[in-house]
């Protein structure tokens, strides 16, 4: 139960522990029902044979426009990942925009224009919407809804809560581009080398793994709370143990700057056209092998491994042989990067 008089703070939208409360807490409690504890970003569902899924999503990001990205692609390809993590071709989607008073009718065109090229890229339609305008200070000038449906392929079963002691765990590239490109334009920051955001339809990543092997447990994309967030979900979800090499987890020299200046640890920092793999371990090194031929899996590296024990904790041998926990993000770290 929350505490009487306790209110909403921006750690609630962080991916990390004080999200996880308030989502187990205000909502699981009052909607508790067997598809809602998947607890994946999609729900599976079956309707008259048809294997489904379906998922929804809010972005705020701020600012609205930010390297490499703005928040119309970010909407298409953010609500795309989470279908394609359930292992689903994605297919129609749905786009609710909240507008403020005043907000440039050019910079709406301009999102609306960047929605279509990415829809387009990722073979989906959008079908169905709804439009709401506020007043001045109302919506900080545009929020944007999406949800989508995709159909799952007979034989496919992903799940964070199938990992098992032995798997590999697979990044598909370098992590914590798109939290610092965001934070960058948004405080004004420069670095020697510009860090755009990596925001990317993925589900052509996804089809290519599985096409090499069924032997793929869990598929993710670690967004808010990043990598580590990620890692730490399914962990509790599998009741197993995740270990690190942190020397295999690839991350520009730009981005590992910018987060050593601004004290973030860029395991914490989100993502946007990343994915996480567990899979069988038999398989790690043909599956990478296929990834680094697709546009988006170029850098695609196992970074860990599945362990029995302790379950639920997350570990990672540092870059001089120490071990550490990589534990759920406390408080909020970069508000509203997606």
């Amino acid at each position: 139960m929350s505490k009487p008089g306790g209110k909403v703070i921006l750690g609630h939208g962080s991916g990390g522990r004080l999200m996880h409360d308030l989502i187990r807490e205000v909502f699981a409690a009052r909607f508790d029902n067997p598809l809602l504890r998947q607890g994946d970003d999609s729900v599976r569902l079956s309707i008259n044979g048809q294997r489904l899924a379906f998922t929804t999503d809010s972005f705020v990001v701020k600012p609205v426009f930010f390297p490499g990205g703005d928040i119309g692609r970010l909407a298409i390809c953010g609500t795309v990942n989470d279908l394609a993590t359930a292992g689903a071709q994605p297919l129609y989607l749905a786009a609710a925009f909240v507008l403020e008073e005043g907000f440039p009718l050019e910079d709406l065109e301009r999102i609306a224009d960047s929605m279509q090229v990415a829809a387009a890229e990722a073979g989906v339609q959008i079908v169905t919407g709804d439009t709401k305008v506020v007043e001045q200070g109302g919506a900080d000038g545009l929020f944007v809804n999406t949800a989508g449906i995709g159909l799952i392929p007979a034989g496919v079963e992903l799940s964070g809560a199938n990992a098992r002691p032995g798997d590999a765990v697979i990044v598909t590239g370098t992590i914590g581009d798109h939290g610092i490109a965001v934070l960058s334009q948004r405080e004004g920051f420069r670095f020697d080398v510009d860090v755009c955001s990596d925001v990317a339809p993925l589900s052509g990543l996804v089809k290519a793994a599985l096409a090499v092997t069924p032997e793929i447990r869990v598929v993710r994309d670690p967004t808010r709370g990043g990598l580590a967030t990620t890692l730490n979900e399914i962990a509790a979800q599998s009741q197993v143990a995740i270990h690190l090499v942190e020397r295999a987890i690839p991350i520009r020299d730009s981005v590992r700057a910018a987060c050593e200046m601004l004290g973030y640890d860029p395991l914490y920092v989100a993502n946007e056209g990343k994915l996480v793999l567990i899979v069988a371990a038999e398989v790690a090194e043909a599956v990478v092998g296929r990834l680094r031929r697709e546009r988006y899996g170029e850098e695609a590296a196992v970074i860990g491994w599945v362990r029995e024990a302790p379950a639920g904790r997350v570990t990672l041998t540092t870059g001089i042989g120490g071990t550490r926990i990589v534990d759920l993000l406390a408080g909020e770290m970069l508000p509203r990067i997606c």
